[in-house]
């Protein structure tokens, strides 16, 4: 049976339209007008015990509202979701104690307490009994490296500090589910490996399902095998993150290392990336990369060469921009 199943979840908010001027507010006193955004339109997917799963998508995609709706926090206009075996908007005791969700963008701790207090009364609220509370605390802690820092007030951690503090205080209780938006954004690049490296290590020994979201693709390319894609609350992808480059990227990169220096133009065989007198790296079709290579090795003193697939990064962003064309260019054309 699946951890988290969802079948045609959906979100649709309705946002007054108003008028302009003074008629315009009287006309929507009588009769208003109501714009309606389907934040998740019909998401339907199942993720397995231990999955860390990368949930992607651009600003607005609907990542957050999908996992508010999983988390219960918000309900859905339609459609069905079970995490843990239990509807996730009823919000029953037993699933609480068996989930959490950290946002990058909000504190979970006390602003004026020590972190040490906050995780006290997280304690007492999870009913948590003391023994335990110390293993599992001290134990995270020694892994985020944050052990001297129990007894600084929140609001004095820095912002690294202070989201591996939101880490801890989300798996103090042992959650089987654990959402993660944004949980390293903001951060700079050594706290940002360092929760990585935990939420890998935190994953492979507790076998929780982990679900993340992340505008930082390294994030994504070393914690996650299996990504969801999202956009306009429409998931268009899921599966293994390796598999975006094979179904979606029609170019390789080649890179070249020449004998001799000189000044050739390799604008014919692709899109130049980048080229000094002893090298090049060309944006080539798949279809032409052994053409292109042929051809480069017969009229140049090559001594290295290297193809590589496009970052995945550059695929989804060429992605998202080919979606947002197609569907502006599918829009009707207003009449004048």
């Amino acid at each position: 049976m699946p951890v988290i199943e969802t079948r045609g979840l959906t979100k649709v908010y309705r946002t007054y339209r108003k008028e302009g001027g003074l008629r315009g507010s009287i006309k929507g006193l009588v009769r208003r007008k109501y714009d309606e955004t389907r934040a998740a339109d019909d998401v339907t997917f199942q993720i397995e015990e231990g999955e860390l799963v990368g949930f992607l998508g651009p600003n607005g995609a609907g990542k957050t509202t999908v996992l508010k709706m999983l988390s219960g926090l918000l309900n859905p206009t339609s459609g069905e979701a079970r995490v843990l075996g239990f509807i996730p908007w009823e919000r029953s005791n037993e699933m609480k104690r068996q989930f959490s969700l950290v946002m990058g963008q909000k504190n979970a701790l006390w602003w004026d307490l020590p972190a040490q207090e906050s995780l006290e009364l997280n304690r007492a609220i999870y009913g948590i009994e003391r023994d335990r509370f110390k293993k599992v605390v001290n134990g995270l802690s020694e892994l985020l490296d944050v052990g001297d820092k129990m007894n600084v007030m929140v609001r004095e951690l820095s912002l690294g500090e202070r989201m591996k503090m939101e880490l801890i205080s989300a798996l103090i209780h042992e959650p089987r589910v654990l959402f993660l938006d944004e949980p390293t954004i903001g951060l700079d690049v050594v706290s940002q490996k360092r929760v990585r490296e935990f939420l890998r290590l935190y994953n492979s020994q507790h076998k929780i399902v982990t679900m993340l979201t992340s505008h930082y693709m390294q994030d994504i390319e070393e914690l996650c095998d299996r990504v969801i894609i999202i956009d306009h609350g429409k998931i268009f992808f899921d599966g293994p993150l390796d598999s975006i480059i094979d179904r979606f990227s029609g170019y390789k990169i080649i890179s070249l290392t020449f004998e001799t220096p000189g000044d050739r133009d390799f604008s014919a065989l692709g899109e130049v990336l980048q080229q000094t007198p002893l090298s090049v790296q060309l944006k080539v079709p798949r279809a032409k990369v052994t053409e292109t290579c042929r051809q480069v090795l017969a009229e140049c003193a090559v001594v290295d060469i290297n193809v590589q697939e496009l970052p995945v990064e550059e695929v989804i962003r060429q992605l998202f921009g080919q979606r947002d064309s197609e569907r502006a260019a599918a829009e009707p054309v207003p009449l004048l």
